[in-house]
């Protein structure tokens, strides 16, 4: 179900969108250790990624828009947790802001995040999930902020566990029961 507010439209994302996802992923593989991920992708490498969020499901993608010139400013994901079928009911979240409708670092200045977790857990609330887990590259003090917020509590971190740009990289561990 789409939603507004103060000129952002958050809906589920499909394929048109694909380009401009992939645009905003490759931003964060190329430049932080958000994403643990090291190469670029082409649009086409990202499309069974795109496939695998439907509009409905535990496994969705939602994308937030300017409201007046529809350009694509984050999305929100949930994904499967692990693959065996006892993990079913966990999902994985995630999101990504556009690096142009952030002001300084600073969260969105739009409240994107917001907007996208708010519209993704609303989505979610209507299905057979749990819980949500949140791996969080640190340090990330606006997206441990954003999960907080969101009632996810941290339960654990994996020292060193990834490594980019020439250094260890520490992920924090958080989890929301649904």
């Amino acid at each position: 179900m789409p939603s507004e507010r103060a000129g952002v439209q958050v809906r589920p994302g499909v394929e048109g969108d694909l380009e401009a996802l992939t645009a905003i992923y490759n931003h964060y593989v190329r430049e932080t250790a958000i994403t643990f991920d090291t190469a670029v992708f082409t649009s086409e490498e990202r499309r069974p990624w795109l496939l695998s969020h439907p509009e409905d499901g535990p496994h969705r993608l939602m994308v937030a828009t300017d409201a007046a010139s529809q350009e694509i400013l984050g999305y929100a994901t949930s994904s499967p947790y692990r693959p065996k079928p006892a993990y079913a009911t966990s999902v994985e979240t995630s999101v990504y802001v556009a690096p142009d409708s952030r002001m300084g670092g600073a969260p969105g200045r739009r409240g994107t995040g917001t907007l996208l977790y708010d519209a993704l857990f609303e989505a979610l609330a209507a299905e057979d999930v749990h819980r949500a887990y949140a791996g969080i590259a640190q340090p990330n003090e606006a997206s441990t902020r954003l999960h907080v917020r969101f009632g996810f509590r941290h339960v654990g971190t994996y020292h060193e566990v990834g490594r980019k740009f020439g250094r260890y990289w520490d992920v924090a561990w958080y989890e929301k029961r649904l």
